[in-house]
């Protein structure tokens, strides 16, 4: 029971798939399923829209606040917001975000950005492995956009 627990937790160290090959001799000699065997690729954020209103001294335009949460090391698929103008502020934790054309920058707690329509949010995750983190979103878009379009996979 030892040797297989020790050889499947060196193998999830650094080769998920070997560790997924493991998975059945670890489940019935433990009962437990290898976290690397059942894990492949990082979890997701999830948007949450709170209000969606039109503004009445903008025609033709929307503001849409959302909550964006991340669990621990979730990464968001790489996305644009159309012709949206964004405004993102860290509620907790911290997360890192790339901007197509820029450097990837850090954001805790109380810090903040923009993105400016047509841009193209390549990355966005939370840094901690451990701890959730939690964006307040404000979009104005036009009437009728989507919020969020995820690129299409490969």
């Amino acid at each position: 029971m030892i040797r297989v627990r020790t050889a499947c937790a060196l193998l999830a160290g650094g080769m998920v798939a070997a560790a997924t090959a493991c998975a059945p001799a670890v489940e019935r000699v433990t009962g437990e399923v290898p976290v690397a065997a059942v894990v492949s690729q990082p979890p997701s954020d999830k948007l949450s829209p709170l209000l969606e209103q039109a503004l009445p001294n903008v025609k033709g335009k929307t503001f849409t606040s959302a909550i964006v949460d991340f669990p621990p090391a979730a990464r968001a698929a790489p996305h644009r917001h159309g012709r949206a103008f964004v405004y993102a502020y860290v509620l907790e934790g911290t997360v890192r975000s790339r901007l197509g054309g820029e450097p990837a920058r850090m954001y805790r707690q109380g810090e903040n950005w923009v993105e400016p329509p047509g841009s193209h949010h390549v990355l966005a995750e939370n840094t901690s492995r451990t701890r959730p983190a939690k964006l307040l979103v404000i979009f104005i878009s036009d009437t009728g956009d989507k919020i969020k379009v995820d690129d299409p996979p490969r």
